[in-house]
């Protein structure tokens, strides 16, 4: 059965959204920084830590994780930074 979306891994970064993981004081320096991006194709990125098998266990009803999928966890700060540059609809 075909999904009704499909990530492209052939669309590119292009817009950061929200302050830098610097900015933000999130920076783990070279390894690793919580950051969300649009994608060229008006997708979303978002890098974070994997908690996917922690949280697979005691998801609430109606959600769900692919086998090809992982919950990522990003600060808050990092969310509420990018709100402004994501549109309402």
């Amino acid at each position: 059965m075909a999904r009704a979306w499909e990530a492209d891994p052939s669309s590119p970064m292009v817009r950061r959204l929200g302050q830098s993981p610097a900015e933000l004081g999130t920076t783990g320096g070279e390894s690793g920084c919580p950051d969300i991006w649009e994608l060229e194709n008006g997708d979303i990125a978002v890098i974070g830590r994997d908690l996917t098998d922690f949280y697979r266990a005691n998801l609430p009803d109606g959600a769900k994780i692919a086998p090809d999928e992982r919950l990522v966890i990003i600060p808050r700060r990092t969310a509420i930074s990018a709100k402004a540059d994501i549109a309402d609809a």
